[in-house]
């Protein structure tokens, strides 16, 4: 990466900081300018004062200077106080919204990245970077500190130590004149250059181990944040007590933090070397011109007092030199993990935003139809759905039947355009699909998937999907879905929250429940095509037939598909469409279907039938 890229790397991260925490940035560098101003204010008026001592001016003078130093003090002590209350409370925000970005991609990203287990492991490195060794966007905070404050303590320092450098002495200097030649300067000036260039050259070979170091550490991270959360999770006690699963976790946990800890061991050892190295030259040429002021000083060239100014202000360019080129280089190395970050926030969308409205219809007569319609998930080369012709008529009530794996479900990510298919095309009343608004188009669905999820929100969001509640339409579909009885028994009724995740009066519904507050939800949408993908797959076949049933008697004149593995449950449908290996081997009413002694769908509904029988 060139420098060039790097730097407008930084200053977009510069950029997304104010817009995630405006005010910050702000903040930081009048924080770290002040650190760095409030030493210097005892520096030079310590030297004024000590000089007045020396020289015998009057009492009220000196007392003027003392008066001054505490006052200058005091006020810098409040306003750093202040600044660091602000700070402070700046990161805690920060902390709270650091994710924020990654969430936000995630959600507006093609559903097909999603389910993408590389995309995951992106963003998981990104966390990790960022958890473990703060890089990222909290490196650019940390290092703006630094940087300022380094900057700023070399130019007090060197606005300080100028005074030093003159040529004039009251005492013959004798074999020690060399100190005032103009060359002593140039040498003073070439040996601060080559320590800066020997302190940047030890960083960047510091940075480069600790990157290097940090490699090893991501996944060694991940896996013992994965076992610790298993570990701590109260919805997986039960499984972890009956099979000791918390011993194979605690075991794999301390496996991972030994790894991390010998990582770390490693790292702080070669650390440890650069550091040295750094502390040994900083101290060289510290130790070069202290000897420098000493003589000069034992020669006359200034008063007594500006020897503690200059020794001040060496100390302090000594760590702002030492501070500003470490947070440079850290800043250079961090653009990589910037870059991650970015290159998973830029993600481009695959998929093909149309821009057609769908027309909003009183009469919900919409139609969908598959032509000829083949799909692969990607990195597959096995067909998930081959050929697939399928018209869904207004109204209709349409059973989808087959083994598991039969492309049921992807029919159903085809139909909501989770993903595009590989070939054919989808049509909404003629028109491809793909060239309606995409958000538009979803909203013509309510979909119970069989894996679907409920949140730790209160009963009225999780139906209404928004924090905003309509509780009369609320409670009427929860009635309809049949959960008014258990919803009468809950002493908040609609505003009870479900999980005990982050309320402790939090409900623990049961599998069947859950199953109902999810077909209340599709309810609520009121969208003219319901579709439930094997949401009851975990009850016995008589109440997924139940279910089922209501579910047919409410959605009213809607277009409704079911989807089961169960012929018995989806027998009231006049259409029923049987699916083997990928395509659509069958269509029609459940007594035509049957009659065929050597389709599939009979053989599936006699291999069933033996288990109601």
């Amino acid at each position: 990466m060139t420098l060039k890229e790097k730097i407008r790397l930084t200053a977009r991260g510069y950029r997304s900081l104010h817009e995630l925490v405006p005010g910050l940035m702000l903040t930081i560098c009048s924080r770290a300018l002040l650190a760095a101003f409030s030493p210097f204010i005892n520096i030079f008026l310590s030297a004024l004062i000590i000089n007045a001592l020396a020289q015998g001016q009057s009492f009220q003078q000196i007392l003027s200077l003392i008066f001054l130093t505490v006052l200058l003090n005091v006020g810098a002590s409040l306003l750093s106080s202040g600044l660091s209350r602000r700070q402070s409370f700046f990161f805690y925000k920060f902390w709270l919204v650091a994710e924020q970005p990654l969430n936000e991609k995630v959600q507006q990203m093609d559903y097909e990245l999603v389910e993408n287990p590389e995309i995951h492991l992106k963003k998981q490195q990104i966390i990790t970077l960022r958890n473990a060794n703060g890089l990222g966007l909290p490196r650019l905070i940390w290092c703006t500190e630094g940087l300022i404050q380094g900057a700023a303590s070399v130019i007090f320092s060197v606005s300080l130590l100028s005074t030093a450098f003159t040529l004039s002495y009251s005492t013959d200097p004798g074999g020690w004149s060399f100190l005032y030649s103009p060359w002593s300067i140039v040498l003073i000036i070439a040996l601060i250059a080559l320590n800066i260039m020997l302190n940047t050259f030890i960083t960047k070979k510091s940075i480069k181990k600790f990157m290097a170091f940090s490699s090893e550490f991501v996944p060694l991270s991940r896996l013992s944040g994965y076992y610790f959360q298993s570990l701590s999770q109260y919805n997986a006690g039960k499984d972890m007590r009956i099979y000791a699963l918390n011993q194979i976790s605690l075991k794999e946990f301390q496996n991972a933090f030994l790894g991390i800890n010998k990582t770390m061991g490693k790292l702080c050892k070669f650390q440890a070397r650069y550091d040295s190295a750094v502390a040994v030259s900083s101290t060289v040429l510290s130790g070069l011109i202290y000897a420098f002021v000493a003589l000069k000083a034992l020669f006359g060239s200034f008063a007594v007092g500006n020897i503690v100014q200059y020794v001040g202000s060496l100390s302090k360019l000594g760590s702002g030199v030492t501070s500003l080129m470490n947070n440079l280089a850290l800043l250079n190395a961090n653009a990589d993990t910037l870059r991650l970050f970015y290159e998973f926030t830029d993600m481009p969308s695959v998929k093909y935003q149309g821009t057609l409205p769908v027309e909003k219809r009183n009469d919900n007569e919409y139609e969908l139809e598959f032509h000829n319609v083949s799909f692969r998930y990607p990195g597959s080369d096995a067909y998930a759905l081959k050929n697939l012709s399928l018209k869904l008529r207004v109204g209709q009530r349409m059973a989808v039947v087959g083994m598991n794996g039969s492309g049921k479900t992807t029919m159903i990510k085809l139909l909501c355009r989770l993903y595009d298919p590989t070939e054919g095309r989808i049509t909404l009343n003629g028109i491809d699909i793909r060239k309606y608004d995409y958000s538009e188009y979803l909203s013509i669905f309510g979909v119970v998937f069989q894996d679907f999820k409920l949140f730790s929100f209160e009963l009225g969001q999780n139906v209404a999907a928004s924090v905003e509640v309509d509780e009369g339409k609320a409670e009427h579909t929860l009635q309809e879905a049949g959960f008014g009885v258990r919803m009468s028994a809950m002493a908040k009724g609609l505003h009870t929250p479900l999980y005990k995740d982050f309320d402790e009066d939090g409900v623990e519904i049961s599998g069947g429940e859950a199953q109902k507050i999810a077909l209340a939800r599709a309810l609520y949408k009121e969208a003219p095509f319901i579709v439930l993908d094997e949401p009851t797959a975990a009850l016995d076949p008589i109440s997924e037939y139940e279910i089922y049933t209501r579910f047919n008697e409410i959605v009213g004149d809607k277009t409704a598909v079911f989807i089961s593995h169960r012929l018995s449950s989806c027998r009231f449908c006049d259409d029923i469409a049987v699916f083997n290996k990928g395509e659509l081997v069958q269509r029609g009413s459940h007594d035509v279907l049957l009659a065929d002694e050597k389709g599939k769908y009979y053989e599936l509904w006699h291999a069933q039938a033996q288990y109601y029988t």
